[in-house]
């Protein structure tokens, strides 16, 4: 907990969050096991201790804008809802320079906060 990271290679590289590009690792079988929070998603918010997280997905990479709804049986998605619904952790990990006052500064990379 609170270790940064250069980049998601290196989250990935360390066993912390598995995808390159998607907000949330993890199976629609074993749950979400991390997701990050980067500011990508306007409709996203981090309060601190509470995080409202939407999903991902439909996002147009060359834009960052919202281009398409999300799909639900999306891995990722559907792997969210496993865990909200089971009660399983979700390893937090904020993305360097996001819109909250909650992100690390953009040189310290990403920082997972816990579980």
């Amino acid at each position: 907990m609170g270790t940064p990271f250069k980049n998601r290679h290196a989250l990935r590289d360390a066993g912390v969050h598995a995808p390159l590009m998607a907000g949330i690792s993890g199976t629609q079988a074993e749950g979400a096991d991390a997701i990050v929070v980067s500011g990508g998603y306007v409709d996203d918010a981090d309060y601190g201790d509470v995080i409202i997280y939407t999903g991902h997905g439909g996002n147009d990479p060359a834009t960052k804008q919202q281009v398409a709804d999300q799909d639900i049986a999306a891995h990722g998605n559907v792997g969210g809802i496993t865990s909200e619904r089971e009660g399983l952790p979700v390893r937090v990990v904020r993305g360097a320079g996001g819109h909250s006052e909650h992100a690390p500064a953009a040189k310290a990379g990403l920082k997972p906060i816990g579980l």
